[in-house]
């Protein structure tokens, strides 16, 4: 029997799946093995697709071989990089607070632009779309049957945003709380919440399986196929 690459692959597979399904019985070293031996090869697959894809193409080259222009830009970044590497210093490491600062306001205003484009206008789109008798008549739904998804939809909506709310009065005997009714709106947007919460687990949970199942079934037939060629 030749030792062909699918073989090997195949063996390689059965192996450290074999070792990822001993945490059933606990933590274990040959569990911790696979863990250590997958995160560090993602981790090098990360810094090899960040050097020969960012690193390389927008920071080397552009500096050896690009045009004047292309070597001020570059070199801001460069700047910026070679700041982060000051850390290593206690000395130094003052200078790196302008990258990060840099780096955190950066990342603050895309994640602001990223939740509001991309998660509160859809989600104010799709809430305002259930109303659409049109749309709902080329799907064959019934207005009722429209008007009362898009009812429910715009309820949870308001709900779930008033359970977020956290004004409080003080009371006469010093403590925060709530006006009664925005304590009703936020309890019943706990509803909303948890059945929100327990779709996600369901398919959260499905997904895993799903996997488990593909992996048991690659298992059993790669050992078929192994017993089958002696």
């Amino acid at each position: 029997m030749s030792f062909s690459l699918d073989l090997i692959t195949g063996f390689i597979s059965l192996f450290f799946t074999i070792l990822i399904f001993s945490y059933l019985i606990g933590d274990n070293p040959l569990f911790r093995i696979a863990a250590y031996i997958f995160v560090g090869v993602s981790a090098g697959y990360v810094a090899a697709i960040a050097v020969w894809q960012v690193i390389v193409p927008r920071l080397v080259y552009p500096i050896l071989f690009g045009s004047f222009n292309e070597k001020i830009f570059a070199s801001i970044p460069l700047l910026g990089g070679l700041f982060i590497m000051m850390k290593v210093s206690s000395r130094l490491s003052g200078i790196a607070r302008l990258t990060m600062a840099f780096l955190v306001g950066a990342g603050a205003a895309v994640t602001i632009a990223g939740a509001v484009v991309g998660t509160l206008i859809p989600q104010v789109n799709a809430t305002i779309n259930m109303f659409d008798l049109n749309a709902a008549a080329s799907m064959n739904i019934g207005k009722a049957e429209a008007l009362g998804n898009g009812a429910v939809i715009f309820l949870g909506t308001i709900l779930t945003m008033v359970y977020f709310h956290f004004g409080a009065s003080p009371k006469t005997d010093g403590s925060m709380r709530r006006l009664g009714l925005i304590e009703i709106a936020a309890w019943l947007g706990r509803i909303f919440i948890g059945i929100t919460l327990g779709a996600i687990f369901a398919g959260v949970y499905a997904a895993a399986l799903t996997a488990l199942i593909e992996r048991i079934a690659s298992m059993s037939n790669f050992i078929l196929n192994l017993l089958g060629n002696f």
